[in-house]
């Protein structure tokens, strides 16, 4: 896949860009690039959010509440490796390194505004896949609301994220059709988990979080352990993937 750097998985291209927001890219990749790996002891996940124009109060949501991620994992193993990809505008798809602290990952979202554009699912698949080849990667969170590719296009990166073991939690807000039919068959093809969350439900999504922090710490393990506390969305990830 073609690299701007370490932290960029395509380049925006084919159209200008303001000095603002070039100003606002070139800063999360200096963010990035100052940021040590994090520790992966407690698993590795990536953390994928949907950046075009409609998601700008979920991404202030998220970034509030991703720290509840690192949170759960720290009571199952010792350091939840994360990595914040994103997509937005024409053809921009980033990721940071992987970091373990909540703190480090907040900074780097702060630092991104949602702009107008398509969905880029299959490039966030693609990198999933190619992450894994530095290091296991156990789990996939995505957060969106919207899919404007080809399905069977998605549906073959999904199969070999799950013949790669890797599984994908896809969490739709609203209730779009086209997505919901999508999301969920990425969901079964990587044997991951599949939930819909509304608008300002922010309750719903915190759950979602931990309970796919949970699996990525802890495995199958750390979301019954979630479960036998009483959180409901593990039970509802738990029933989809046993």
């Amino acid at each position: 896949m073609p690299r701007e750097d370490d932290n960029a998985i395509v380049k925006g291209g084919g159209t200008s860009v303001s000095p603002s927001d070039r100003r606002a890219v070139d800063a999360f990749v200096d963010k990035a690039r100052a940021l040590a790996p994090g520790a992966a002891d407690g698993g590795r996940l990536i953390f994928a959010l949907d950046a075009t124009m409609s998601r700008q109060p979920t991404w202030d949501l998220a970034c509030r509440l991703q720290g509840e991620m690192f949170s759960t994992a720290a009571t199952l193993a010792t350091g939840l490796g994360v990595q914040l990809v994103f997509f937005r505008g024409f053809s921009e798809c980033r990721a940071s390194r992987w970091v373990s602290d909540a703190r480090a990952l907040t900074d780097l979202m702060a630092q991104i505004s949602c702009r107008g554009g398509h969905t880029q699912i299959g490039k966030v698949l693609d990198h999933v896949r190619h992450e894994s080849q530095g290091g296991p990667v156990r789990a996939l969170v995505y957060v969106g609301d919207a899919m404007e590719e080809r399905l069977d296009d998605l549906c073959a990166r999904a199969g070999e994220l799950g013949l790669l073991g890797i599984k994908a939690f896809m969490f739709q807000e609203g209730g779009d059709p086209v997505a919901t039919g999508a999301y969920r068959e990425v969901a079964r093809l990587t044997k991951g988990a599949y939930a819909r969350f509304d608008a300002g439900a922010s309750a719903a999504l915190a759950g979602l979080l931990k309970a796919a922090a949970a699996y990525a710490a802890g495995g199958i393990a750390g979301l019954e352990r979630l479960e036998s506390n009483g959180q409901r969305e593990a039970r509802l990830l738990l029933g989809q993937m046993k």
